[in-house]
């Protein structure tokens, strides 16, 4: 394996690119995102590591903007996202001052997996460590939209997906809880996803809410807080009620 992971140019006898799987194993330990789509909301979630006492948390943001009605998530290297994310910036305003509309949510997917592709075939480059998902509102039919791109380029849609640390435990609750929400259902969704491998509360995770009418809005600690609390009863809720019907279930057992 030595002699074919030291150039991304170079495949490997039994067909691997192992610039490639590294990168996506550096996305693997990034931080855990969730994405969500409801009929009328999107959610993205996004696990939030603890700051240092002295930093500002306000200047770590893992969700972030592309355009008005167009948001970003991503999971892995953050200073390869930088770069992506300025470039999908710049792209998102080349095309609407050369086509004079918004760049639709597609398009913004495509060139980003188009420039992660790049970076897998080409001499002296390094793939991007990172995956990410995107998210926005169509700008002439107003469908919500979700995708997902990876370090190899490859792209797809989805109704509901995560990325990072324990992703598949997290699509896995999707897989079984998933369906079609609007509104505060679908935000409770995403943190509930989010909650089975991230602790509880503002302090660790991020989300934010995009509407076709408002646009991209991050809730603050204390929504997350309350919504987390709410889920929390739920759960207690739910449990007390499973056990309440064993008991019961136990008690009508005729003796033997």
């Amino acid at each position: 394996m030595a002699r074919y992971d030291r150039a991304i140019t170079v495949f490997s006898p039994d067909g691997h690119l192992f610039q490639v799987e590294y990168a996506l194993e550096a996305v693997r330990k990034g931080n855990a995102a969730v994405g969500v789509r409801g009929t009328d909301v999107i959610v993205l979630a996004v696990e939030k590591k603890s700051t240092p006492k002295l930093q500002d948390s306000r200047s770590v943001r893992k969700i972030v903007n592309l355009d008005d009605h167009i948001a970003l998530a991503c999971a892995g290297l953050k200073a390869d996202a930088r770069v992506l994310i300025n470039r999908a910036r710049i792209e998102c305003q080349s095309y609407k001052l050369t086509i004079e509309d918004p760049v639709t949510v597609e398009y913004i997917t495509r060139y980003i997996a188009g420039l992660q592709q790049k970076y897998t075939q080409s001499g002296g480059v390094r793939p991007f460590g990172l995956s990410t998902l995107i998210i926005g509102f169509d700008p002439h039919s107003g469908t919500p939209s979700l995708y997902q791109t990876d370090p190899s380029g490859t792209f797809s849609a989805w109704k509901a997906n995560a990325t990072g640390r324990n992703s598949n435990s997290i699509r896995e609750f999707l897989e079984k809880n998933y369906k079609e929400t609007s509104g505060q259902e679908t935000v409770k969704l995403a943190i509930r996803a989010l909650m089975e491998v991230v602790e509880s509360g503002g302090k660790n995770i991020e989300v934010a809410v995009m509407t076709k009418e408002e646009g991209l809005r991050q809730l603050d600690e204390a929504e997350i807080d309350a919504i987390a609390a709410e889920i929390e009863a739920e759960k207690a809720a739910a449990e007390a009620a499973r056990k309440g019907r064993t008991t019961t279930e136990g008690l009508r057992q005729p003796p033997t």
